[in-house]
Order: C-alpha cells, then structure tokens, then sequence
C-alpha cells in the first residue's frame, strides 16, 4: 500500500506555468503506473496524464499534450507534473492516484 501527498498547486494567470509534486511513500512496483487527473467544479474526474514508475513510459490526455510534461524525480521520490501555457480550463483540483490509492488534492486555479 502506498500513501500519495500532493502538492504545489495555487493561483497563475492564463498562459503561466505551475509544477504540481507527488511524494509517493510505501512499497512500489517498478510496473505500477503513476497517474494525474483532476476535477473541475461540476465536472467528472478526468485523466490527465500517467507515468510508469520505472520512468519510462509516459501518455497524456490529449488536452494536454505539448502543454504538460509528467516525470518522475529519484532523489525526492515524487512523480512531477510540469504545466506550462496554462488555460483557465485547467482550473481543477489535480490529485495523484496509484495502486487504488488516491491523494487528497491540490487546487489549481488559473485566471484569464
């Protein structure tokens, strides 16, 4: 079982750029996958983007390729999510989700 903890979201004028980080503790699989999604107010939880724990294989929704960038970092064991050219319709709570497990969230807010 893993325990997953968000963090870095905030508020970011349309166009700028935040990086959102999941400390992942517990035991992983190197074939686990690590996942992004977020919810929008009045909106179902929708994928983002996902990373296999072995840092190698990586897909995006299509909403967000070119914009988002999923990585993992080893000496911080968290899994990154960078976004750039942010849009107010990235306005969501983004939480990290592995094993079954998901972690409490973390708001984004982008103004137009």
């Amino acid at each position: 079982q893993v325990q997953l903890a968000e963090s870095g979201g905030g508020f970011v004028q349309s166009g700028g750029s935040l990086r959102l980080s999941c400390a992942v503790t517990g035991r992983t699989s190197s074939f686990d996958d690590l996942s992004w999604f977020r919810q929008a107010p009045g909106k179902e939880r929708e994928f983002v983007a996902a990373i296999r724990w072995i840092g190698i294989h990586t897909r995006y929704a299509d909403s967000v390729k070119g914009r988002f960038t999923i990585s993992r970092d080893n000496t911080k064991n968290t899994i990154d999510l960078q976004k750039n050219s942010l849009k107010p319709e990235d306005t969501a709570v983004y939480y990290c989700n592995m094993q079954r497990t998901w972690g409490q969230g973390t708001q984004v807010t982008v103004s137009s």
